[in-house]
């Protein structure tokens, strides 16, 4: 089956919004389309994928999708992951290569982002292999973003992993 470059990359970002494991891998393998093909918004299946599915980023990494693509505002899948809390999705990216010291527009980095919605999880994994001392454009460094989260002992996680 021959796809047009638009409609493999609708049919395939389509899939992994949907959550829909098989599907992604049917358009990867028998489609023959490359994992960082864009749909009509400029957006990868790693872009638009369901997070909380991280057998769809492995497959998708698996077949070179790239882990530090990121979007016109600099987000990455790896400051969605973030956001939304799922850990696995984000151990997925950062096993292939995803950058957790990447700052989007705002010069948020993962951690800064998972302090902010309070993710305790994935703040303890992404905490020892974050740069602590980057600031945001803001000049708040992930301690500063700890403090002013009003998140019960989100400084003290910080500093168990600064000081251990």
């Amino acid at each position: 089956m021959v796809l047009s470059q638009m409609d493999a990359g609708r049919a395939l970002t389509a899939a992994a919004a949907k959550g829909n494991t098989m599907e992604v891998q049917r358009i990867l393998e028998e489609c023959r389309v490359h994992p960082d093909t864009v749909n009509e918004f400029g957006r990868t299946a790693l872009q638009v994928m369901m997070m909380g599915n991280f057998k769809i980023a492995t497959l998708l990494l698996e077949k070179g999708a790239n882990p530090n693509i990121q979007d016109n505002r600099g987000i990455a899948p790896i400051h969605d992951a973030a956001r939304t809390g799922f850990l696995d999705t984000l151990q997925v990216l950062v096993e292939y290569g995803a950058s957790v010291n990447i700052p989007d527009q705002s010069g948020a980095l993962p951690l800064h982002i998972a302090i902010r919605e309070g993710h305790r999880d994935v703040v303890k994994f992404l905490a020892p292999r974050s740069d602590l001392k980057h600031a945001n454009i803001s000049g708040q460094t992930a301690i500063d973003v700890a403090r002013a989260s009003g998140v019960p002992d989100m400084v003290d996680l910080l500093f168990a992993h600064i000081h251990s």
